[in-house]
């Protein structure tokens, strides 16, 4: 593995550090937030008036669900980016996956109808997104190597 590999590889695990750190913060808030605030500090974009209603006791446990998967995709993201940074080829596969779908379905359903404002949000997909693009490059390139 050139230089230049190792060196994408640590970029791509500081940025997965990155992301990682946001998002446990993030299902922490939701965590420890009622309905209400929980949506708010999601749908930043969006008056918080219009989120600030009495919910039912089940829309407050599926925001907790969510809370709880922010939190450990953070996690293990955190630790897929250890491994990512000691050059394990296999961490890229599964560190991308988990954060990358996670941010999929972020971007799909929250960020492009336009929920969140541009910081965080937006950014941390791109954050996300260059994690990917910088470890595959990685990968295709020591693949190709190989076979």
């Amino acid at each position: 593995m050139s230089s230049t590999h190792v060196f994408a590889l640590k970029v791509a695990a500081v940025l997965w550090v990155i992301w990682g750190l946001v998002h446990t913060l993030a299902g922490g808030i939701v965590l420890a937030s009622d309905a209400s605030g929980g949506f708010q500090a999601i749908a930043d974009a969006i008056d918080p008036a219009a989120l600030g209603f009495d919910y039912h006791a089940a829309v407050g446990g599926i925001l907790n669900q969510h809370g709880w998967n922010l939190g450990w995709f953070g996690i293990a993201t955190v630790i897929g980016a250890v491994f990512i940074w000691r050059q394990n080829m296999t961490a890229i596969w599964i560190t991308g996956m988990i954060g990358g779908l996670a941010d999929l379905g972020y971007l799909l359903f929250v960020d492009i109808p336009g929920y969140v404002n541009f910081f965080p949000g937006t950014v941390m997909t791109l954050v996300s997104g260059s994690a990917i693009a910088l470890s595959f490059w990685v990968w295709l390139s020591n693949r190709s190597r190989t076979a």
